[in-house]
């Protein structure tokens, strides 16, 4: 079974609700988001593994470790998931970066898919989908079954704020998958948006509310 983890660290608490705030403009929307994810970053990837290397330093010979195993891509959900990626980058500068366009429907609430680019190596490499708001859960749900679907495995999913629906969603759909959230909020409204929230992640990223 997949985990639900919800971050506590104060500064992921406090930039939280610096983003939350409908004053914060679009530069500082886009400066904490982009704080946020890196500092989530450190306990999304806390379980990979690491091997004994050899390295001398100016005094001497020592025993480090060094990360083995597969390697990181990064796969935002386009287009407020484009918020996260720098964040990200800052940490795991060695990771690629492929794309998956969803929208959601306004009437039906589904997942639409319109763009997917991926790298080439895509299934030999650990998976960290990103995504600010999982609200109903559809559009994370259709991008993770998406990339299942090309032989992905060992997918995670990293949200700024979820709703209880949409992680029961995710859970039921995919329960292998780990999911990150720095805020578990209240609920859905009746027009599929969560409460409190922060408002349209995308619009508030680039400007077009």
């Amino acid at each position: 079974m997949g985990n639900v983890t919800v971050f506590s660290h104060p500064l992921i608490q406090h930039k939280l609700t610096l983003l939350r705030d409908e004053n914060t403009g679009s530069r500082d929307f886009r400066a904490l988001t982009n704080e946020i994810a890196m500092l989530m970053a450190y306990e999304v990837t806390r379980d990979l593994p690491v091997e004994p290397v050899e390295v001398n330093t100016p005094m001497g010979t020592t025993t480090g470790v060094q990360l083995s195993g597969k390697k990181l891509a990064l796969v935002p959900i386009l287009r407020a998931g484009l918020g996260m990626v720098d964040g990200m980058l800052n940490i795991l500068p060695a990771a690629k970066v492929g794309h998956v366009g969803l929208y959601r429907d306004p009437n039906t609430l589904r997942p639409v898919e319109y763009y997917c680019k991926l790298p080439a190596d895509i299934v030999e490499r650990s998976i960290l989908v990103l995504d600010p708001m999982l609200a109903t859960g559809g559009s994370a749900s259709a991008a993770i079954q998406f990339l299942k679907n090309r032989g992905c495995k060992g997918i995670k999913l990293i949200c700024l704020i979820a709703a209880p629906e949409g992680v029961a969603v995710i859970e039921r759909d995919h329960p292998g998958v780990d999911i990150f959230i720095a805020g578990l909020d209240e609920k859905l409204n009746d027009h599929g948006y969560i409460l409190p929230g922060l408002g349209d992640a995308g619009d508030r990223l680039f400007g077009t509310k």
